[in-house]
């Protein structure tokens, strides 16, 4: 079974709390971190990330916080989850360098290889928006930190 990260999840709830907000102001941490039930120290440095990531800007200041780096409907869930997790395997022998030790003599590769392939492509077909507007079907595609995949 795949399931995302922890920090992947609270990533994910936090740029569709983002895509909410229609002030277009920047939103606290706190703010966020409250909205749902999330550790408030673990947020903050997951927010970092996605700051770093270019997914958010962070402003300072008495009224500074978080925004969204570009609109919702331009960053997909593979994006987020590909800057707080790494890059996104399914098994050992799909890497970045795309060897391994059974490299010879293996036969599920190209099978895990689609598999892998099929994941990326839904996951980056998910988009920000795609969970503040549809809110159902959202949660049956991340309910729990699960993600689903009929093949």
């Amino acid at each position: 079974m795949l399931r995302l990260t922890k920090k992947a999840d609270y990533g994910l709830m936090a740029l569709k709390y983002l895509a909410e907000q229609t002030d277009k102001h920047a939103q606290s941490a706190k703010d966020i971190a409250e909205a749902y039930h999330i550790p408030p120290q673990l947020l903050a440095k997951i927010l970092q990330t996605l700051t770093r990531g270019g997914l958010l800007v962070s402003h300072a200041g008495t009224n500074g916080g978080y925004a969204l780096a570009r609109p919702a409907h331009d960053i997909s869930a593979f994006e987020v989850i590909r800057a707080i997790d790494g890059p996104l395997f399914i098994t050992s022998c799909i890497t970045i360098h795309g060897t391994c030790d059974l490299h010879g003599t293996c036969t599920i590769k190209e099978p895990l290889r689609k598999v892998n392939d099929s994941i990326k492509d839904l996951l980056s077909g998910i988009r920000i928006s795609d969970l503040v507007e549809d809110g159902a079907h959202a949660h049956a595609a991340i309910a729990g930190g699960l993600v689903s995949i009929g093949i």
